[in-house]
């Protein structure tokens, strides 16, 4: 437990170290002079500690209250600066979402005027926060693919990450089984390269090592296999509208879990904000029609 000073005696003691006596400080706070002497009175029993030498027209700091208010005055700046900062998220109607490009262009965009219909009047902003991207102070939330646990940072569960090979419908014709998949075809994620070996395994082919281009991002590798360069390993839910729509088709009925889920991940301090309530409200909604 935090053993605090007499928390009005410090203010007391600032305003009237600022303004050199105990009537501006009482102008200052609202109160008589005599409330502000008598909180200063307090504070100094408790520190044990002289801080003015009071003359019958004169206030002076001693060396011990001079030192304590240079020691206060940056500790209380930056309470006013927290304070402020926290009434203005309370009153914001601006979103942050730091997500990765390709959850981004695959799945948070093309729903986006969803999200606009449910709440109008907010003002959505989309910043990139990849797997790798730390969590930013001015993000209001973020959605990271992981396992749950983000130190300082609330972790909300939105749905599953599961991995299905998708191509391009002419060489999706030609694949019958997974047998037929060549080393060559096989599209590769840079940060993932435990991907294709996790469904290879599952889909008894332990023996298949993947040999083909190698992408920043899932979304340039979903990109190539679209175009026909090879199979991609997607993650659902956001190649699932490539699929309805055709511009993917997965050859093989196999899934595999990645080991990794989708969460809305936040700090405890937004759960106030009209914003990320709206959001919050949606995307779980979303989430739920995603994962039927």
């Amino acid at each position: 437990m935090r053993r605090l000073p007499h928390l009005n005696g410090i203010r007391a003691f600032d305003a009237a170290a600022r303004r050199g006596s105990f009537a501006a400080a009482a102008a200052e706070l609202n109160v008589s002079a005599a409330a502000i002497s008598r909180m200063v009175r307090i504070l100094e029993e408790r520190l044990s500690v002289t801080l003015f030498e009071r003359g019958a027209n004169r206030l002076r700091l001693t060396p011990q209250g001079h030192a304590y208010h240079v020691g206060l005055s940056p500790l209380l700046d930056a309470l006013a600066q927290l304070t402020d900062q926290v009434k203005a998220q309370a009153a914001s109607r601006t979103l942050t979402i730091g997500v990765g490009p390709t959850f981004a262009v695959r799945w948070l965009i093309p729903r986006l005027a969803s999200f606009q219909e449910a709440a109008p009047g907010i003002e959505v902003r989309i910043t990139t926060g990849g797997a790798a991207a730390p969590f930013a102070d001015d993000w209001t939330c973020g959605i990271k693919l992981g396992d749950g646990s983000w130190p300082g940072l609330i972790a909300e569960r939105l749905f599953d990450a599961d991995l299905v090979p998708v191509c391009a419908q002419r060489l999706a014709q030609r694949l019958k089984s997974p047998r037929h998949l060549k080393p060559h075809m096989l599209l590769r994620v840079a940060h993932a390269p435990e991907d294709w070996p996790a469904w290879l395994a599952a889909a008894g082919l332990p023996d298949i090592a993947a040999r083909g281009p190698t992408f920043e991002f899932y979304g340039q590798a979903l990109q190539a296999a679209s175009d026909g360069v090879g199979v991609a390993l997607g993650i659902r839910p956001y190649i699932d509208d490539d699929v309805a729509a055709g511009r993917l088709v997965a050859p093989f009925k196999l899934s595999v879990p990645k080991g990794s889920r989708w969460y809305l991940i936040f700090r405890a301090q937004r759960n106030q904000e009209p914003a990320f309530l709206a959001f919050q409200r949606w995307i779980r909604q979303a989430a739920r029609t995603s994962s039927e």
